[in-house]
């Protein structure tokens, strides 16, 4: 019976296997997969067992090896070597895994931000009450200097993506009581992020309760005559200010070009006078 009766063409194998057939010339030519057997006119055939071993190939190409890594696993495995790279391997994944589910979270988020802003009326201010919420507070920054407060946003930025807790929240600013009745809207106190981690260390609590909600549209450099009408607003419904203001882009350079077009949401703790 001839050698290649129960044996496969490199096409066939190929085509088996769902690739191109030039994958096995190539693993042929660099020893990583040999042929079962070759004739003298230098035709390849394979054994359907090697499906198996081309199978491992694959795997371990997926989960990051080169072809030289692969090529030594092969000439040198033992089950022991065997269940401590796949052990490491597992780890590798799970790890991508994760960040590729954080990053999925993130762009829901981001995307379900930007559909809710579409429904909003930005010249509306309103009165809602808000659940308490779980913050991540960046360094103080209270009458910080420009470069000082470049210096923290960056950090904070680089803090939060270091520890997996960007999920794709905007990065807000928090404005203490007492500079929001001094007029003094400029002068954060902290970066901010909402955060969902249950085991998060002592998060900053933003609390409960009521909140007047006004949207400022255009350069935060302007931000100060939006204020001003929620004050003029807050008078009218017998509201005063009695926590800090929260703000955060609802559009930003993700949707929009430039910051004339930016959206921010401001919400000030208010209480009936």
């Amino acid at each position: 019976m001839e050698p290649t009766k129960k044996l496969f063409t490199t096409g066939e194998f190929a085509d088996l296997c769902g690739v191109k057939k030039q994958t096995f010339f190539h693993y042929d030519d660099i020893g990583l997969l040999k042929p079962e057997y070759k004739n003298e006119n230098g035709y390849r055939y394979y054994s359907v067992q090697q499906t198996e071993i081309f199978s491992v190939i694959e795997m371990l190409k997926e989960i990051g090896m080169s072809l030289a890594e692969i090529k030594d696993f092969l000439q040198f495995k033992s089950p022991k070597e065997a269940i401590e790279l796949l052990a490491e391997k597992e780890e590798t994944l799970k790890q991508k895994i994760m960040k590729m589910q954080r990053t999925q979270q993130i762009i829901q988020n981001k995307k379900n931000q930007l559909e809710e802003a579409l429904k909003l009326d930005f010249d509306q201010i309103t009165i809602e009450e808000m659940e308490s919420e779980k913050h991540v507070l960046s360094e103080k920054i209270l009458n910080c200097t420009d470069k000082e407060f470049t210096k923290a946003i960056m950090a904070f930025i680089k803090y939060t993506k270091r520890e997996g807790l960007d999920i794709g929240y905007p990065i807000g600013g928090m404005i203490r009581h007492e500079q929001v009745m001094a007029r003094d809207y400029w002068n954060y106190s902290h970066f901010y992020m909402r955060v969902n981690q249950s085991d998060l260390a002592e998060p900053f609590i933003k609390n409960a309760g009521k909140y007047v909600v006004g949207y400022h549209k255009g350069s935060y450099m302007t931000i100060q005559e939006t204020y001003e009408k929620i004050r003029a607003n807050l008078r009218e419904l017998r509201y005063c200010i009695c926590g800090d203001s929260y703000e955060e882009y609802v559009i930003d350079e993700i949707s929009v070009s430039g910051e004339d077009n930016y959206v921010t949401k401001i919400m000030i703790q208010v209480e009936k006078m």
